[in-house]
């Protein structure tokens, strides 16, 4: 008989492989991954070298440094 029950396991997990995507595609940053799968940075970068995938370390684009800079000028 199927039933209605959450599975709370089967959503982190999904909610990991799409973060996981998500920072494949260069969507968003390490920083940013760790902080969606409730991580800290190191645990995120064990969890995508476990996975296969090649860290990004740094800004990739311009974009992405002036939007670090205007991060870390804004913390107070």
């Amino acid at each position: 008989m199927a039933t209605d029950r959450h599975n709370p396991h089967a959503d982190r997990t999904e909610e990991l492989a799409t973060t996981i995507g998500l920072y494949v595609l260069g969507e968003i940053s390490l920083g940013k991954a760790a902080e969606r799968a409730d991580v800290t940075r190191w645990e995120m970068t064990e969890i995508l070298t476990e996975a296969g995938v090649e860290v990004r370390l740094g800004p990739q684009t311009m974009d992405d440094l002036e939007n670090e800079v205007e991060t870390a000028l804004d913390i107070e």
